[in-house]
């Protein structure tokens, strides 16, 4: 899976940049025909501490997913967005089993018959 890491207006450190590529590369284990994953680390000018933005969108085989998430952190940011993307692929696997054994049943029950 190609990880792709953008700062607008700065410069990621060597020492974040490796956090991001091992949490965004976990999300290949979920689903091995995910080609590409876009991470969007922004700094937004709010009077709040909670500051830093970090969006990834998740492309592959027929499918597109996004999160985002606003933290203190970056890092937390990264871990938040990457646990919703997990969710939404683990839903999307058990929607395509739920569906998978769907047709298994009928196509048993036509054989049957």
């Amino acid at each position: 899976m190609k990880i792709i890491i953008e700062s607008p207006h700065f410069t990621v450190n060597e020492q974040l940049q490796e956090y991001t590529m091992k949490k965004a590369g976990k999300l290949a284990h979920f689903d091995e025909r995910l080609l590409k994953c876009e991470v969007l680390l922004k700094l937004d000018k709010s009077a709040k501490d909670d500051n830093k933005i970090c969006e990834m969108k998740a492309t592959g085989d027929k499918k597109s997913l996004f999160a985002s998430s606003r933290s203190l952190t970056f890092e937390d940011a990264i871990t938040e967005v990457v646990h919703a993307l997990e969710k939404q692929l683990k839903k999307q696997k058990a929607t395509a089993r739920r569906d998978g054994k769907k047709l298994e049943i009928t196509t048993d029950l036509e054989e049957t018959e």
